[in-house]
C-alpha cells in the first residue's frame, strides 16, 4: 500500500486572493474556510478526487527562505501557448530563475510572488 496526497499548503498573506487566482487556474471550488482566513480549494468532487485540494494558509509574512514546494500544471483542453496567455491574463506573472530559453515549460509566479510551473499538456485538448 502506498501514500497519496491528501493536501498541498501554500502560506500566503492573502488566501482569499490566491484561493480565487489557483481555482480559476485548477478549475477548482472553495471546499473550506478557517476562522484564521485560511481557504481550502480542490476539484468539484471534493476530497478523494483525481487531484489533491490546496490548502491556501494565511500568514502575515511568508516564511524566510525560498519554498521548497512549488506547483506544476498541466493544460487540460488548450494548448500550452493558450494557456500562458489565459494564466497571465488572470494575474501569473513571469518568473527569472535562470532559464536558458530552451525549455519546454514556463516559470510564473502566482499574484504572491510564489513560483509554479506551466508545463505543456499531457492530454490531447478537447
Amino acid at each position: 500500500m502506498a501514500c497519496r496526497i491528501g493536501e498541498m499548503v501554500l502560506g500566503c498573506r492573502d488566501p482569499e486572493l490566491l484561493a480565487r487566482f489557483w481555482c480559476e487556474v485548477l478549475d477548482f471550488v472553495v471546499l473550506g474556510r478557517e476562522d484564521d482566513g485560511s481557504v481550502e480549494i480542490g476539484p468539484r468532487e471534493g476530497f478523494g478526487g483525481p487531484q489533491p485540494p490546496l490548502f491556501l494558509s494565511a500568514r502575515e509574512e511568508p516564511e524566510p527562505g525560498k519554498s521548497r514546494l512549488h506547483i506544476d500544471v498541466n493544460p487540460t483542453d488548450r494548448d500550452q501557448d493558450a494557456e500562458l496567455e489565459r494564466l497571465l491574463a488572470l494575474g501569473a506573472r513571469p518568473a527569472e530563475v535562470g532559464q536558458t530559453g530552451e525549455e519546454s515549460w514556463h516559470v510564473l509566479m502566482d499574484p504572491e510572488g510564489n513560483e509554479f510551473c506551466l508545463l505543456r499538456s499531457r492530454i490531447d485538448p478537447l
